[in-house]
């Protein structure tokens, strides 16, 4: 069975970039939508008319959604290609001017903003990623250190997971799973600074993967104190403002902790038809319009993967495919996922952005943030309040992954683009 899938997946990958080579439709490189205020997003609806115009069948869009509705209590699916939307529907609470708390995809918002101040703040930061960010100069806070190895920890190792700082998951160390002994310990701190500042090393910096939320919040706080403002208003002036974005904003409690400063490792809550230009910004290298509002070649940095991370396929905090493991999806896939299946994707190959939009429990709960026009849909479907996945039985294996899921729903969408 699952030679017989990766069979499929492979076949149909191929079949998808051969049709994009082709060009039988127009890419979408001059084509950016207004704010969802002023018209937003072009559509189309037409079986027949998504089929000619962007090479996709709907009913197999349709499939990829009703997978979409086993993996969360609520969500939805939007898919973009050449620039035309194809697909937009939700279930549950989800809709498209509710903003759920999207955890982890708010570690892509970090990085991209990293990459702005990079160029912007050059003079400051010299070194770029390989500079050394433990010093007083961009982490007063941090002193004195509670590892003398921090000190060599570069802002690249920070972005790709790899800084050495420990946050009790297992690591990857050369593509190996291993498991510290003894663990170390994290301080049970309701201080959001210290509690990122003070997380325990596992390794010396670029020694292993360690999925750290702590650490990408410490780069957060390099950019805070380069760019003399909260990345919350950072993000406000350099992208949601130029891109116009609706209703938007940061979680304040997540993790038991009340955020004081904008969370660098989690908790951005955006509009669904949002999150789906923030991937077409990604897919066009940074540029929305005539402007270029991210580095083109940071841009390029993400999507491939990293020399600051040789362990496993996760860059500048995205995840890459250019080893071929998410199989149905071509090798310049990149993506970020959140928990409870969150996940924004770009797939520039194919002229592609898709949204999975998803539930968690974490701090105040996914869908009462309130930064949309509405936190409860004409569409509310109570019912999805008790939904809770299938138990796991001798067929079944239970409760779908959240990380398993965003890889499955991308090898079905690119599935759906037909030769």
């Amino acid at each position: 069975m699952k030679s017989s899938r990766r069979a499929f997946f492979v076949r149909s990958a191929a079949a998808a970039s051969t049709l994009y080579a082709g060009a039988m439709v127009a890419k979408s490189e001059d084509y950016f939508p207004p704010p969802d205020s002023t018209g937003g997003w072009r559509s189309l609806h037409d079986h027949a008319q998504i089929r000619k115009v962007t090479g996709m069948d709907l009913s197999r869009l349709d499939q990829a959604f009703e997978y979409t509705k086993q993996t969360s209590t609520h969500g939805g699916l939007l898919v973009a290609r050449h620039g035309w939307v194809v697909y937009e529907r939700y279930f549950g609470r989800a809709g498209r001017e509710v903003t759920p708390n999207m955890a982890s995809c708010g570690k892509m918002f970090t990085s991209i903003c990293c990459g702005i101040m990079l160029k912007e703040k050059r003079d400051q930061i010299p070194d770029g990623l390989d500079q050394k960010v433990f010093t007083e100069k961009y982490l007063p806070e941090a002193f004195p250190l509670s590892d003398p190895r921090k000190a060599d920890i570069k802002l690249g190792h920070l972005l790709a997971m790899t800084s050495g700082m420990w946050e009790g998951r297992v690591g990857i160390v050369n593509g190996k799973v291993v498991t510290p002994d003894p663990l170390p310990r994290n301080e049970r701190s309701g201080d959001q600074e210290r509690a990122a500042l003070r997380a325990p090393m596992w390794t010396h910096p670029g020694g292993g993967y360690n999925y750290s939320t702590q650490g990408t919040h410490v780069a957060s706080m390099v950019l805070r104190h380069a760019v003399g403002m909260e990345m919350r208003d950072y993000i406000d002036e350099k992208l949601a403002k130029p891109m116009g974005f609706g209703g938007w904003g940061y979680a304040k409690q997540m993790f038991g902790m009340t955020f004081t400063h904008t969370p660098g490792g989690a908790g951005i809550a955006l509009r669904a038809t949002d999150a789906l230009r923030f991937a077409y910004l990604l897919m066009h290298k940074g540029r929305w319009g005539q402007r270029q509002l991210v580095p083109a070649d940071y841009i390029d940095l993400c999507r491939r993967p990293s020399p600051y991370n040789p362990h496993c396929p996760y860059s500048l905090q995205f995840q890459v495919n250019a080893n071929g493991h998410v199989i149905g999806a071509p090798r310049d896939a990149f993506f970020k996922s959140g928990a409870g299946g969150f996940c924004i994707y770009a797939v520039p190959s194919l002229d592609l952005v898709m949204y999975k939009m998803a539930s968690t429990d974490l701090g105040r709960g996914t869908y009462d943030l309130g930064f949309g026009a509405q936190t409860r849909t004409e569409n509310y479907d109570e019912s999805r309040d008790a939904w809770a996945p299938p138990p796991a039985t001798q067929f079944h294996d239970g409760p779908i992954n959240g990380d398993a899921g965003t890889r499955r729903d991308l090898e079905m969408v690119v599935a759906a683009i037909i030769a």
